[in-house]
């Protein structure tokens, strides 16, 4: 029996989708929230195989506060999933400094806090799995979303570091990156007005801001579905090095990538000229 800590954990998000899963393959979870309150009757329906906390993942203290309870309460954690987050859009020239450092904190960089607080705990039993949810994004730049786009693909750097350092630790590490899935993620972009005041890109951003409208509650992917896949991918003999999640979402990746590669590979000369010449 696996204790999982997830993080983002409103209900009707990958968090409690992720929780869910777990649960079903008869583990143990630790699922935080910004109001834990709306998970109370969820926590009620599993007993004393949930721990619901309270966990602002941009408070630094409250992070390690809520890893030690949690340790405390189940005797360590051997899954984590950073899952909170989400996404602001703007252009990259015009979008508030303020809500620019906002989306790095909450993407990137409580990433980066969680993952430091539950490390010591794993290396000291030399076993555990990161799951660290990116994006589709994070692998394919996503027009009006550049901040979020730079933040995930910060992950996925971060990530494949984090697995090179610990996989000699007996710690897997593994990057999920889900397309449009049927969550509460687009539910805000109606009551979230533009605000950017650089005309240029206003068309750009409304067109932006209007397809996640109509997208709302039609977006393909099955948050049940992908939870049990990253559940199967974690208890799996070879933990993958990433999932990309969703087809609109495969199909966007394995089209950046063949792009770059093909792009990469058509400089081959000029990349391999600018050596110094090959001593015999």
């Amino acid at each position: 029996m696996k204790t999982w800590f997830i993080t983002g954990g409103t209900p009707g998000g990958f968090g409690a989708a992720f929780a869910d899963a777990a649960l079903d393959h008869g583990d143990r979870v630790v699922l935080t929230a910004r109001r834990p309150q709306e998970l109370r009757e969820w926590a009620e329906r599993h007993g004393d195989r949930t721990l619901v906390l309270q966990l602002d993942v941009t408070d630094a203290d409250q992070v390690r506060q809520a890893v030690a309870t949690a340790e405390r309460h189940f005797g360590g954690i051997d899954v984590l999933v950073n899952n909170a987050g989400r996404g602001w859009y703007g252009s990259i020239e015009g979008m508030d400094e303020a809500a620019v450092r906002q989306t790095f904190e909450l993407n990137f960089f409580s990433v980066l806090t969680v993952t430091r607080a539950v490390l010591p705990g794993m290396r000291a039993r030399r076993s555990g799995c990161i799951v660290n949810i990116s994006s589709v994004a994070g692998l394919v730049g996503t027009l009006g979303f550049g901040f979020y786009t730079a933040a995930k693909h910060a992950v996925e750097g971060l990530t494949s570091v984090l697995r090179q350092e610990v996989e000699p630790l007996g710690i897997k590490v593994l990057a999920v990156e889900p397309g449009a899935f049927r969550t509460r993620a687009y539910a805000h972009f109606d009551g979230e007005p533009i605000t950017e005041t650089i005309e240029d890109y206003r068309p750009m951003l409304d067109a932006v801001r209007a397809t996640m409208i109509e997208q709302d509650g039609k977006q393909p992917g099955d948050p049940i579905r992908g939870a049990r896949a990253v559940v199967a991918a974690v208890n799996s003999e070879e933990t993958p090095r990433r999932l990309v999640l969703g087809g609109p979402g495969y199909e966007a990746v394995t089209r950046e990538l063949e792009a770059t590669l093909a792009d990469v590979r058509a400089r081959e000369q000029v990349s391999r000229s600018v050596d110094h010449p090959a001593t015999s």
